[in-house]
């Protein structure tokens, strides 16, 4: 008897693994022709970069930018059957949740600390300032809540990326996100264009213009973009200050997640974002995960070797997600939110611009 109970709980246990097996070969299976698209976009994106800087020596449009433009001309053009819908789905959050929590492996508070505690804090107040003033500008202008604090943080922080970080926790349609994006990258390449001209103009040093393109400037790439061709002191010191307004955007999700509950109902669906249940519902898990990793990275905990392939990982996945974005986009709806979302975007730009300025000024900055 014991014998025969002993087999029969050894075969349930085999039958269970089997079940579980299965159940994870189906979703494996439901999910590829969705993630697969997502990964030929991705390549695509990725190629058309690289030609990029064969041909200029920098990547003007980042292949995150290529990703969900070309994402949305092919959603434009053909609308993905059902067998695409969960992978792309699961490119959208999942794939977007890993690469935000990767994210945090490239913050380090060691070499942010070493610049002084003045350029530090003026630092962090002129990216809260800027964030209260985009979303009140964009709020004046008739936007919805969700796509004011998608243009907030985008301006504010870092861009692209802050906006896909910020559009999960906030509940933001894919809708918002894609044009939010797509109007600040054609920004983010005009401000690497012209930023520039504000040495002359301005009559700022190049420690000065350094940190006007670190606070200024959405993107690391960017940055350097918009520095090396004024001076190594100013690529140095804008990637500084740039790193910085990186680290804010732990700080500022975590921040959102808290409110998020209390944000009105907005778009078709009628929802709003759901109601306050718990720590692990306020802040999400890749918020946590991003700043586990940027403690860990702070201690000396993660090898410096490590470094620089996972933030390589974090690029990819978060060029993937974007393309699933861009996939869930109907251009038409861009064009009737075009005007209001690319003068609202303008303007926290600009308002971005004054606080900067004001910020050197004000510190002395040399």
């Amino acid at each position: 008897m014991i014998a025969r109970t002993a087999v029969q709980d050894q075969s349930g246990t085999a039958l269970s693994r089997s079940q579980r097996a299965s159940a994870w070969a189906g979703t494996a299976c439901t999910l590829l022709p969705g993630l697969l698209l997502c990964l030929g976009i991705t390549a695509v994106a990725q190629g058309l970069q690289a030609g990029e800087e064969h041909l200029t020596g920098h990547p003007y449009v980042e292949a995150l930018v290529l990703a969900i433009l070309l994402g949305t001309a092919l959603r434009t053009a053909w609308v993905p059957g059902a067998r695409f819908k969960a992978g792309i789905a699961f490119s959208a959050k999942q794939v977007l949740e890993l690469a935000v929590t990767l994210l945090g492996v490239a913050v380090s508070l060691g070499s942010i600390v070493a610049s002084g505690p003045a350029l530090l804090v003026g630092i962090v107040g002129a990216v809260a300032l800027t964030i209260l003033a985009s979303c009140a500008l964009c709020r004046a202008l008739g936007l919805p809540v969700r796509m004011a604090l998608l243009i907030a943080c985008g301006n504010a922080i870092c861009g692209n990326s802050a906006i896909a970080a910020v559009a999960p926790v906030i509940g933001a349609d894919s809708r918002d996100v894609a044009a939010a994006i797509a109007f600040t990258a054609v920004l983010g390449v005009l401000m690497v264009l012209g930023l520039p001209l504000f040495v002359p103009l301005a009559g700022f040093s190049e420690h000065q213009y350094g940190v006007l393109a670190g606070m200024t400037v959405y993107a690391v790439p960017q940055v350097l973009a918009a520095t090396v061709p004024v001076s190594a002191l100013a690529t140095q010191v804008g990637t500084l200050v740039k790193l910085v307004r990186v680290l804010m955007l732990g700080p500022v999700v975590v921040a959102l997640s808290l409110i998020a509950p209390r944000l009105p109902a907005e778009g078709a669906t009628g929802k709003a974002a759901p109601d306050r249940l718990g720590f692990f519902k306020l802040v999400p898990w890749f918020i946590l995960g991003f700043l586990a990793l940027a403690t860990l990275r702070s201690l000396g905990l993660i090898p410096d070797d490590w470094v620089a392939p996972l933030a390589r990982i974090a690029g990819f996945l978060t060029i993937v997600s974007m393309a699933a974005l861009g996939l869930g986009v109907d251009v038409r709806v861009l064009a009737q939110v075009g005007g209001r979302v690319t003068l609202a975007v303008s303007a926290s730009l600009l308002v971005l611009l004054a606080i900067a300025v004001l910020l050197i000024r004000g510190l002395g900055v040399g």
